[in-house]
């Protein structure tokens, strides 16, 4: 596919942000499991959401086909402060664990998590001014432009005035200030709000991001802790039984609607992402299905009440068939062996007072395989009827009215004639939509629009109350004088846990955001706890703490009900006492000293800053997100505005924000950390350590780890007698790079444009039909850049240089990656220190991570365009090429990138990250599998301690070097900019960057090879020690590459060309068919597409058959990984079971694989797969991260297939490509037994042996352990069904 890296984006995806490794979480958010330095899948990009406000996590997102128990708890939009990536704009969009037929949803809003230099390297298994409206704030003082802050917002308050305030107020200003604050925020203007008579509530918002498409969620207000002691389970049977029992929701697949459902707490969410007519789904591929649903209904083709209708049947009437019971039963006990992770076991500490802590939505086995129909029936009549419901539909919707009929047509009747009781009020509803803004991908709510069905009768009684969206669950508030007494620390101790971990946290009651002053306080949290993240950042990349991270999270939950927060602080086992220590001292020093001047100053303006940027995008929120942003807000109570009404609200309150309030404000939000101990703090809600049973001590091996809950509180109260003193000021450089100093550069190197190729005359390729022009510097550097306005004020720029690990040596292996790594914890730039570049990229808005992978490293920078952005991120860019390219003048060596500190820091990461293969069952499956397809090869797995060890800095800094020469280099800009302005960029700062030219060949390395066949390693089982039984498997086998070479060396487009016969006496309808069928196999993208149909068509059929018809296993997926440099490819499959049932699910899943010749491909699942895929890329096309990855490899040598067509063609190439052409694509899949590689992993109490064994001998007895931290909670969601 021509997309390699876009089309690897994920987010909803994206994932936790965490550096105590630069990995993602797939199972679990940030503030449960940080990820480790890499990760043994296949990266994908993360897109975050910027939330201002301390909000509850929006409801993880599940694809198509899935009910669900996603038991994964979503991350709490809130602060989330880790060690390495300032995140003062944080909360994210959180992304769950794979669905077994589809991948995660993708988001095409660009938002912006300030920060530099992230390490993202990985392992493969497999101008417009927001108008003013109905804000009117009160008239105060507002600063003009600092000569020492120029890159300041003007809506802040000038040097001085935060503090003499009071004397340049009257006293009547104050008044109006106060009675300002106490007004109500304004609430989302388009958000209609309605309920049926029968008591179901319907919320309709218009919104055309995607086109043509809507979202339709149906939310019963009834989960887990409705269960009685003998139901611990029964809301997510229900869920999987009516959601994969409904043939109403079946007859939706052909028409390119996705489905899933989950069940947390306190809700079960069934929904359906449609298109708005079959018109739209026939305009992107075909119309098999359109005549199909125009014949049942009187219809113009509009999806809707297809869609309510299935919704209807799947929440109020569904079929509790006996043989759909079983079927579900054993998917969900397939379901709970993936839940029953050391992660999964904490949660019980935060809540031991309620039912919360014995009401996890994934149930009890036991209880589980006893239910029958009466038993499940019997829960359903008491939760699901239309007054314990929600209906929330988001999307391209034009006529309000036309959706209320339709609701009411097919909701209206359902429970009228046996339900009685007074219709709940607005009250009862939970306060309705409402979060605040500042965001991006989740932004809309509010009740400015509620009213009543008209033929709702008011005065109606119902018997059947609406069940609470709160339901009152008791809680022990950590609150001052709360006559609770302090639990001692609880410790989890656990042989697969390598890490200690501490988890302290603080539970209060939710304060609801309804008025400005509101609205004001959370303003002041987030400037405080951004000064804390930031400190604590600086102390860890500029020396060597004695903690890994150190992250503060500030959050509300609605599925909880309350607001927690928790300082997670992970660290070796050795040194944890240490680093409770400092990071309890650097906590108080925060509540103690404050915030500076200087702080304030600049986190409120990039606040702001931030603010006005996502008010610009207000057009370009998915659909999703704002479905997503207004369910959560429900439970929350807070007020909804949109992201113009949010950005005006933060104007009129921030030039109201004074330093003294901030630091009173943030400092009650440390106090049971800073005054732990006090009869006046409020205590600690729980203190839960998670520590190894046994850690590697040097000279000694494995030792017992000894810890007493006595010890754990003496550290903390050591930290609590530490000296503290305040913060000093920083300096930040307006700029890195000199106007004179630019000029001197322009003079010296001549930066021009240069004919793109020796053949080619012209300097600039324009496509009109794309949008796409090409360029090539004087310096080598190729340079593809798109004009984009459907994220304004937007940009996003992307480094990739050839090479990667593959260009490691044998005597190097792993020094690719580590000197990436290297790069990330040095962080500085020229004479700048981390601390500036930083603060740098936090006054700019831009985000830069490196990453390194097989074939390429590279740099991506995420920026606005707003106050010289764009030209930031180019001084930047400029600045890393020049000191990595620079190596021999002085000043370089002076102020070299590459630090020793550093250096030791990033081995030691890997090290330990080798440790810890051993303590997870998935990782260590899949690395034996991978050691034995690859023939051991290092730079496809982990590297191995001894050659970590044999690195040098030297050797590392040579590895990166040797690949960034100018002909190597591309470099691809997607955004809201003008021409001139990006040719402009494109000349001062990368034409003036030093690089090598002439790189014409190919970098000498060993191509892999996959191990020669038969081998007795085909098969391989792992073992690992496990209080609880579980069972994973990875099947592989070879393919080629995305352009069609394999690692024979044969080239199979050349191949297939004489496929087709020229026949003379073919009729002219033959010669065109085969004309397109002819263009289409020689066309260079042909094995990316028709690889791409065939994994969706495969992973149906997986679904289908081991986990459907089956019931083998809960999980499974087939995934390609296809590569673009390298002259091969490999597919994986995953699949989750039992250890009774894994051999067996093995068995069924290359019986699948191999079953595409005896049960052929059908023309309906080839449909189906080409309106997948075209959906997908008619949902990505107006992302410019998306256009980011079709940019890739357009002028790289080392890629001499990726041409324009690759993009132009693409749609043409889907809708092409015939069952014979998937047929061509699957011959050059591997899957007989002598190719085949598999490797079963199973964990459990009697483990046949210890995997530990082979893989401690290679590690080194220096070697510190493991990374897996573990942080707060646990998922309190189930996983998606399917």
């Amino acid at each position: 596919m021509p997309m390699p890296i876009a089309m690897a984006m994920a987010v909803a995806s994206s994932t936790p942000t965490s550096l105590s490794g630069a990995g993602t979480c797939l199972a679990f958010p940030r503030h449960l499991l940080h990820p480790p330095p890499t990760s043994s899948t296949r990266f994908r990009t993360r897109l975050r959401n910027n939330r201002l406000f301390l909000s509850s996590p929006t409801r993880t997102r599940h694809k198509a086909g899935c009910a669900g128990l996603s038991f994964r708890r979503s991350k709490p939009l809130g602060h989330a402060f880790v060690v390495g990536e300032p995140s003062f704009l944080l909360p994210q969009q959180r992304s769950c664990a794979s669905c077994c037929r589809s991948k995660k949803r993708r988001s095409n809003l660009a938002t912006f998590v300030p920060g530099a230099f992230l390490d993202k390297s990985c392992f493969r298994l497999c101008n417009d001014k927001p108008r003013r409206s109905s804000v009117k704030p009160v008239q105060i003082p507002h600063a003009t432009v600092g000569p020492d802050e120029p890159h300041a917002a003007s809506t802040t308050w000038p040097d001085g005035i935060a503090e003499k305030q009071d004397l340049s107020v009257y006293d009547s200003e104050l008044e109006r200030i106060e009675g300002f604050l106490g007004s109500e925020i304004p609430s989302h203007p388009k958000l209609y709000r309605g309920q049926l008579k029968n008591g179901l509530r319907y919320l309709i918002l218009p919104n055309k991001v995607p086109p043509k498409r809507f979202e339709a969620h149906l939310e019963v207000h009834a989960g887990s802790i409705d269960e009685e002691e003998d139901e611990q389970g029964i809301a997510h049977m229900i869920e999987h039984v009516a959601f994969l029992g409904s043939k109403k929701r079946e007859k939706l697949l052909g028409t390119g609607a996705r489905s899933n459902a989950y069940t947390d707490f306190h809700h079960t969410v069934f929904h359906i992402h449609a298109p708005t007519s079959t018109k739209a789904s026939y305009s992107l591929v075909l119309n098999c299905y359109r005549k199909h649903i125009e014949s049942e209904h009187d219809s113009d083709g509009d999806l809707l009440p297809f869609v309510l209708d299935a919704l209807n049947e799947i929440a109020f009437h569904p079929k509790f068939l006996a043989s759909r019971i079983e079927k579900e039963r054993r998917a969900i006990l397939s379901e709970l062996q993936m839940m029953n992770t050391i992660e999964y076991r904490l949660l019980q500490h935060l809540h031991s007072e309620n039912k919360l802590s014995k009401r996890f939505p994934i149930g009890l086995e036991e209880q589980i395989k006893k239910w029958d129909e009466d038993k499940i029936r019997k829960f359903h009549e008491r939760w699901y009827f239309p007054a314990n419901a929600t209906l929330y539909i988001v999307g391209d919707i034009d006529n309000i009215s036309k959706t209320v009929y339709q609701i009411e047509a097919v909701f209206g009747q359902t429970g009228v004639d046996n339900e009685k009781g007074s219709v709940a009020t607005p009250s009862a509803f939970g306060a309705m939509a409402s979060f605040l803004v500042p965001k991006l991908s989740v932004g809309l709510g509010g009740n400015s629009i509620e009213r009543s069905s008209n033929a709702m009768d008011q005065s109606k009684i119902f018997n059947k109350e609406r069940h609470s969206v709160r339901p009152p669950v008791q809680h022990n508030w950590s609150l001052p004088g709360s006559g609770v007494d302090l639990k001692p620390p609880q410790i989890f101790q656990h042989e697969l846990l390598q890490n200690f971990s501490i988890n302290i946290f603080c539970k209060i009651p939710v304060n609801k955001v309804q008025t400005y002053r509101d609205l004001r306080n959370v303003l002041m949290k987030r400037i405080f706890l951004s000064a804390l993240h930031f400190r604590i950042n600086t102390r860890y990349k500029s020396s060597n703490p004695p903690f890994t991270s150190v992250e503060l999270d500030h959050s509300d939950s609605g599925r909880e009900g309350c607001t927690v927060t928790t300082l997670t602080i992970t660290a070796e086992p050795n040194n944890w006492h240490n680093a409770i220590r400092v990071a309890v001292q650097e906590v108080r020093r925060l509540k103690e000293f404050g915030v500076t001047q200087g702080e304030l100053t600049r986190y409120l303006n990039a606040l702001l800053k931030d603010s006005e940027h996502l008010a610009a995008m207000i057009d370009n929120v998915s659909s999703v997100d704002n479905l997503d942003f207004i369910m959560e807000s429900d439970a929350l109570g807070h007020k909804v505005m949109d992201q113009r009404q949010g950005h005006e609200s933060l104007l009129a309150v921030a030039g109201t924000v004074t330093l003294e309030e901030v630091n009173s404000v943030g400092a009650k939000v440390l106090e049971f950390i800073a005054d732990f101990g006090k009869p006046t703090a409020p205590l600690p809600a729980a203190i839960v350590a998670c520590v190894p049973k046994k850690v590697h001590i040097e000279g000694a091996g494995e030792t017992e780890f000894k810890i007493s809950s006595t010890e754990i509180t003496d550290a903390i109260k050591a930290g609590l007698a530490e000296p503290i003193q305040p913060e000093p000021e920083l300096e930040v450089p307006r700029e890195l790079i000199q106007s004179s100093k630019l000029e001197e550069l322009k003079k010296l190197r001549k930066p021009t444009f240069i004919p793109l190729k020796p053949e080619i005359e012209a300097t600039k390729l324009h496509d009109e039909e794309t949008g796409m022009t090409r360029r090539r510097l004087s310096n080598g550097i190729a340079v593809n850049y798109k004009v984009s306005k459907t994220e304004t004020q937007s940009g996003v720029m992307r480094l990739i240089v050839g090479g990667g690990r593959a260009a490691e040596s044998s005597e190097a292996r792993g020094s690719v990656i580590v000197g990436v790594r290297t790069l990330s914890e040095g962080g500085r730039v020229g004479n700048f220190s981390r601390e500036q570049v930083e603060l740098f990229c936090v006054n700019h808005l831009i985000n830069c991570s490196l990453e390194s992978t097989e074939e390429f490293i590279s740099m991506e920078f995420r920026f606005t365009l707003r106050d010289n952005g764009m030209r930031a991120a180019f001084q930047l860019l400029h600045m890393v090429l020049e000191d990595i390219c620079s190596t021999y003048n002085a000043y370089v060596m002076q102020h070299s990138v590459w630090v020793d500190d550093a250096f030791d820091r990033a081995r030691q990461l890997y090290l330990s990250y080798y440790r810890s293969i051993p303590k997870s069952l998935e990782r260590s499956t899949a690395h034996k599998l991978m050691v034995a397809m690859l023939d051991e090869d290092e730079r496809f797995i982990e590297p191995t301690p001894k050659s970590l060890e044999n690195l040098t800095l030297q050797t590392v800094k040579n590895a990166v070097m040797s690949q960034f020469v100018g002909d190597n280099m591309e470099v691809c800009i997607v955004g809201d900019f003008t021409e001139q302005d990006i040719e402009s960029c494109i000349l001062d700062y990368l034409g003036t960057a030093q690089a090598t030219r002439n790189h014409e060949r190919e970098q000498e390395f060993n191509p892999p090879v996959f191990r020669p066949t038969p081998s007795d390693l085909q098969f391989q089982e792992v073992f690992l020690k496990d209080t609880d039984e579980r069972a994973c498997a990875y099947i592989a086998g070879p393919a080629p590459n995305r352009w069609g070479f394999t690692v024979d060396g044969e080239d199979l487009l050349e191949s297939i060309a004489s496929t087709i016969n020229d026949d003379q006496s073919k009729s002219d309808a033959q010669e065109t068919q085969d004309g397109l069928r002819k263009s289409l196999r020689s066309h260079p993208l042909f094995f990316g597409i028709t690889m791409g149909l065939l994994s969706e068509i495969i992973n149906s059929r997986l679904f289908t058959t081991v986990r459907d018809s089956l019931g083998l296993t809960y999980d499974v997926s087939f995934e390609l990984n296809l590569f673009d440099r390298l002259k091969l490819g490999w597919y994986v499959i995953s699949v989750t079971s039992t250890p009774s049932k894994v051999h067996k699910a093995v068995d069924a899943c290359k019986n699948v694989l191999r079953g595409l010749h005896s049960n052929k491909i059908t023309e309906r699942e080839l449909d189906r797969a080409k309106r997948t895929l075209l959906m997908r890329h008619e949902a990505e096309i107006k992302s410019n991260a998306y256009w980011l990855g079709l940019l890739a490899h357009l002028q790289a040598a080392s890629v001499p297939r990726k041409d324009i067509s690759c993009i132009k063609d693409l749609i043409f190439l889907y809708e092409a490509a015939s069952i014979e052409d998937i047929y061509l694509a699957y011959e050059q899949l591997k899957v007989d037994e002598n190719s085949l590689y598999s490797c079963i992993g199973i964990a459990g109490a009697q483990a046949a042996q210890d995997i530990a064994a082979p893989l401690e001998e290679e590690v080194a007895d220096d070697v510190f352990p493991g990374v897996i931290p573990v942080g707060r909670g646990l998922s309190t969601m189930t996983r998606p069904t399917t």
